[in-house]
């Protein structure tokens, strides 16, 4: 259809040439179409700022503007690039409407996708921070924010053009400019991969991280279809960032491409004032400021009559606002209204405008049929081992919703920082090769994570636990795991587990795992009623386990198998020499242990939707080598949680109980309740015994402010009910003890922070205040 508009006006001159004078005048085409000029359209960097463009967009398409070609910079360049796939401005409007930013840019799948193996540690550690060794040095993230969520939102929004290699073959030629981070040179992407070159784009300096992409270079000037004389391309890898830092509003790049007027829209941030400059973060962003402003106003003194500058006003929106799609992209509207004189004069009769809006429908390439999955980037990593968990399997026609959750299921094993997909045809010409790139995490494969418990009850009970977790992923190609885990201070202990997943056969998933642990804790002894501890006992045990387990995909896990404990009491306070003797003891059991769960919360703290279920039962023999010898035990330990939330507001809902039938002399335990949020007012362990029953309803409000490295403030109160009995007979619902608390938490880096308030009536029970950082 372009063809045919292109050669039109010359067909009917010649034409008009045969006819008589008065006939030929009545033919001329219009003078203002056979004289429109080459329009290009040009879209800046700026973050959620650019979002702005397609308000732009939107005033540019009631109004009849076609672009004849578009050049983008960062978030202009997705714009722009989703624009010339043939998306209109009506369908970016609805689809970033529906977009959830927050998860977009979460540094890891949604906690709910992750296997068993990678929640259970949220409980124990935060998975905010998290650094890694690699060649004996330690090393931390590049960025701030994920950019996988990014990619994958733009593979899925270019798919109907993804076979579409030449970006002069869009339904609008297309042009994204990134910064060499090597030469500090400019790049112009003008083929490839679309939904790559956009991300590449937009690699903020410390925000995301930059990407690895062979370019092909050539001279900017180089219009679409390219020169006779023009120099050879020549292909090269590039570590590729943000283009603002070389070219944030691409006019040049736009002329080159044989654009003869320019509408160009700078949505940059512009300068911060002098009280952001105080802090490292701040002065650090003005320097990029600073870069960028530099070429902007380079490029826009190169604009003539001919030109037109739009400069939405946004004021105070950021380049971080991205839950504020609607204002911004009402400003970019506001903006463009507002030169609709200017604006008109570029505009095309409707008829033009409908053939130009048709060529630029979007055709969804014919489906192919795979004939076999690959993976590539990784060097640390076996992904073929986990090709029979994917969804997308050789023979099946590609679809790309099945590619896009087996892709989120690769990032989910935490091993990589960029997980994307494309489909290529296979060198030997047996078909279409479905391809996962998967770029490795550069501070893997052995993981780290922090976390500190301080506690105090301000009444003289405190104490600390420094924590620290070690994961060393791909021991093996087949996937074998080392976790460690080290505390000390208050409750030292050290854990340590091999894993080894099995591959017994096509499909399967079962596991081995080995583990043992070390630990001591101190329990105190009340008499009942009372606030004090009769005895302070020294606990200290060794525990050996060896498991069969299977995952039950995203959902959780269950795990049988052998578990053997030692562990000695002793009196940690002066005593009389005959009570001492009694007190020391050693025991030790050895029995069968079955454990499963399910998890599917979204947030280990202060979670706001999703449950968690865990049933354990433990049977076998115990012996102290004196007085008790083999005798059997069983205990039961079942745990119940359900969040539900209506906008800020979470109802959290929780219960426990444990039953323990084993030898009226053992030692094991003893199970406790006592402290905030288990019976809060009470001393912490001041309730204990072998049966225990447990409730707590939990509602917390999620304030708008949101300090650093925490997911956000809590407000809230709970309300609890339970009681620990020395044995299951003696179990009475009459004896059930009410508590309660009132709380402000924040859900950090190190773990959750509370100041709470706690109260419990009734004997032994009273007011506690409670701070404390990490776990209760």
């Amino acid at each position: 259809m372009p063809a045919r508009l292109a050669f039109a006006p010359s067909f009917i001159l010649c034409f008009a040439a045969l006819l008589p004078a008065g006939r030929a005048e009545e033919i001329q085409p219009p003078a203002a179409e056979a004289a429109r000029p080459k329009l290009g359209l040009v879209l800046s960097g700026g973050g959620a700022r650019g979002l702005a463009h397609v308000g732009v967009l939107k005033v540019l398409e009631r109004e009849r503007v076609p672009a004849d070609l578009i050049t983008g910079t960062s978030m202009g360049a997705i714009i722009g690039g989703l624009y010339a796939s043939g998306m209109s401005a009506a369908d970016l409007e609805r689809e970033l409407l529906l977009v959830s930013w927050d998860r977009v840019f979460a540094g890891r799948v949604e906690r709910q996708q992750l296997s068993q193996r990678r929640k259970e540690e949220d409980f124990e550690f935060s998975p905010v921070i998290e650094f890694g060794m690699r060649d004996g040095e330690l090393r931390a993230p590049q960025s701030t924010l994920s950019s996988r969520g990014l990619e994958i939102l733009l593979r899925r929004y270019t798919r109907p053009v993804r076979q579409v290699r030449n970006f002069d073959q869009l339904p609008t030629p297309f042009r994204a400019i990134a910064t060499d981070m090597e030469t500090g040179a400019q790049v112009v992407l003008d083929d490839g991969d679309l939904a790559l070159a956009m991300r590449s784009s937009m690699s903020v300096p410390g925000v995301f991280a930059p990407t690895e992409m062979v370019v092909d270079l050539a001279p900017v000037d180089t219009p679409p279809g390219g020169r006779a004389d023009a120099p050879a391309k020549t292909a090269e890898e590039r570590i590729l960032g943000d283009g603002g830092l070389v070219n944030n509003l691409p006019i040049d790049v736009a002329r080159g491409m044989g654009a003869q007027s320019v509408i160009a829209v700078n949505v940059g941030t512009p300068l911060a004032p002098r009280k952001t400059l105080s802090s490292l973060v701040g002065v650090t962003a003005q320097m990029i400021n600073i870069l960028t402003e530099q070429n902007v106003q380079r490029s826009i003194a190169s604009l003539g009559e001919q030109d037109l500058l739009i400069t939405p006003l946004l004021g105070e929106l950021t380049s971080g606002d991205f839950d504020k799609v609607r204002e911004l992209i009402a400003q970019g509207e506001r903006a463009a209204e507002e030169l609709l004189p200017q604006l008109r004069r570029f505009a095309v009769p409707p008829e033009a405008y409908a053939q130009w809006q048709l060529a630029r429908r979007q055709r969804d390439a014919q489906g192919t049929r795979l004939a076999a999955i690959r993976f590539e980037g990784s060097e640390l990593t076996n992904p073929a081992v986990m090709v029979r968990q994917l969804q997308s399997k050789p023979g099946q026609t590609f679809d790309a919703e099945r590619a896009e959750r087996d892709a989120q299921h690769l990032a989910s094993s935490g091993d990589y920082e960029r997980v994307d997909y494309h489909v290529e045809p296979q060198a030997d010409g047996s078909g279409d090769a479905l391809v996962y790139t998967l770029e490795d995490k550069p501070w893997g494969p052995n993981y780290f994570r922090v976390g500190i418990d301080l506690s105090t009850d301000m009444a003289g009970d405190s104490f600390f636990n420094l924590r620290v977790s070690h994961n060393r992923h791909w021991l093996t190609p087949s996937g074998t795991e080392w976790r460690n885990q080290l505390s000390i201070g208050h409750d030292p202990r050290l854990f340590s587990e091999l894993y080894q997943p099995l591959q017994l056969g096509k499909g399967s998933d079962w596991f081995v795992s080995g583990w043992g642990e070390v630990g001591r804790r101190n329990i105190p002894l009340y008499e009942d009623g009372a606030d004090r501890p009769l005895l302070l006992l020294n606990r200290s045990a060794a525990t050996l386990g060896l498991d069969l387990g299977q995952p039950w995909a995203e959902l959780g896990e269950v795990r049988l198998g052998l578990v053997r404990q030692d562990w000695r009491i002793a009196s940690r306070m002066q005593v009389a020499p005959e009570i001492d003797a009694v007190l020391r003891q050693h025991w030790r059991e050895y029995g069968l242990r079955l454990l499963a769960v399910v998890d599917q919360l979204d947030f280990a703290n202060f979670p706001q939707r999703g449950y968690r279920l865990s049933a354990e039962l433990t049977s076998g023999k115990q012996s102290n080598g004196k007085d008790v010898r083999d005798a059997s035990f069983t205990r039961t330990e079942l745990q119940a949680n359900g969040v539900m939330s209506w906008g800020a507001h979470t109802l959290n809902l929780y219960g426990r109980t444990l039953d323990a039938r084993q030898s009226p002399d053992s030692t094991q335990g003893p199970y406790t309740l006592g402290g905030f949020q288990q019976l809060s007012g009470y001393k912490k362990d001041q309730l204990s015994g072998d049966t225990l029953v447990f409730g707590r309803a939990t509602y917390y409000l999620r304030l708008r402010d949101k300090p650093v490295l925490t997911r956000g403030f809590f407000v809230g109160g709970s309300l609890e009910i339970g009681n620990a009995w020395r044995r299951s007979q003696k179990f009475a619902l009459e004896d059930l003890r009410p508590a309660g608390s009132v709380f402000l938490g924040a859900d950090t880096g190190l773990g959750p922070l509370y100041l709470a308030l706690g109260y419990a009536p009734g004997t032994g029970g009273g007011t506690a205040v409670y701070l404390f950082i990490g776990r209760p």
